[in-house]
């Protein structure tokens, strides 16, 4: 995703990205959920198509977590990323 020239939500939120893979501990499940819902929203917008069968857990709560942020703008989905990071960062160096 090209950054919009002097948007400092798409810096952070590019900045955000590259912190998170350094991280020393493994996010929790709940916290990866929320990640993958912000990252998505703020990159591909509304959640699209229909939700995963019974059997693919993973892909379902993957969907369920996404569907959550409907309606939230690429910039707000954003800075949620950028807030989830700062926090990881904070709780788990």
């Amino acid at each position: 995703m090209a950054a919009k020239k002097g948007s400092g939500a798409a810096d952070k939120f590019n900045e955000a990205k590259a912190r998170v893979e350094k991280l020393s501990k493994r996010p929790s499940n709940d916290q990866l959920l929320g990640l993958y819902a912000a990252f998505k929203q703020a990159t591909e917008g509304d959640v699209a198509g229909s939700r995963p069968g019974m059997l693919d857990l993973k892909g379902r709560a993957k969907y369920d977590a996404w569907a959550k942020s409907k309606g939230l703008s690429k910039d707000d989905a954003m800075k949620k990323y950028v807030a989830l990071v700062d926090k990881l960062e904070a709780e788990l160096g």
